[in-house]
């Protein structure tokens, strides 16, 4: 099968420069073109990549806004070339099947893309069986003698209550009896971060940040506090500066 490509980067000489060695590589092809991640959202959603050559910094929504606003479970293979190192830790997080840094030699690029043809080509023939499906992640709440299931996007902090926690989706607030750490593990790491050790927050339902009470405010008026050693680290997921 023929790897159909979606290069995206903000540079245009190198953005030009990678498509045409996509191109130009047995098997390969460049299905589009993207200089950043709005544009990058909207190819993906449009054409159906069966694979994406991402930069991480670019202006507005960055490589792993990307992925958040497509969703992990539907984020085509993906590899990563950025001139920054230290993302790479991160990337691999998100299962991205390589990470080439700029300014690369040819070599390097066509190596990564023939490491990552089998895992496309398995990728699709998976999506084909399915039929592009792919369930979401639900967690089973008691309510009564009924069990409801609560799906992981309608989430919108987890609180942490000794060996339970709570779940915090709109208006309603599920008790369940599994750890922080559990939840944690259970929830896609693009869409939720861990701010404080009894909070967990869906980073599309954050509305503010209070630096001066390291704080972050909900959509829905909820303020969450945020552990000041993780105050860096969760500015920097919502695209912000410490």
């Amino acid at each position: 099968m023929t790897v159909r490509a979606l290069v995206v980067d903000d540079e245009p000489l190198a953005r030009t420069e990678m498509a045409k060695l996509v191109s130009a590589t047995t098997g390969f092809e460049v299905v589009g073109q993207a200089a950043d991640g709005d544009s990058a959202v909207a190819a993906i959603r449009a054409q159906h990549p069966d694979l994406v050559l991402l930069d991480v910094q670019m202006p507005g929504l960055d490589g792993f806004g990307v992925i958040r606003e497509i969703g992990p479970a539907r984020m085509p293979p993906l590899i990563f070339v950025t001139a920054w190192d230290s993302f790479a830790l991160r990337a691999f997080e998100v299962r991205a099947l390589d990470y080439v840094l700029k300014p690369f030699e040819d070599r390097r690029l066509r190596d990564a893309l023939a490491r990552a043809r089998p895992d496309v080509t398995l990728a699709c023939r998976l999506e084909a069986a399915l039929g592009g499906w792919a369930p979401e992640p639900r967690f089973q709440v008691r309510l009564g003698r009924r069990v409801v299931l609560v799906p992981c996007s309608e989430i919108d902090w987890v609180e942490g209550a000794d060996y339970y926690a709570i779940l915090h989706a709109g208006a309603e607030s599920h008790l369940v009896r599994e750890t922080m750490q559990q939840i944690e593990a259970r929830l896609e790491p693009l869409r939720f971060l861990r701010v404080h050790r009894s909070a967990i927050v869906q980073l599309e339902r954050v509305r503010e940040l209070r630096a001066s009470e390291h704080a972050l405010l909900l959509r829905d008026g909820t303020r969450v506090r945020v552990s000041r050693a993780l105050w860096a680290a969760v500015t920097a997921a919502l695209g912000t500066r410490a």
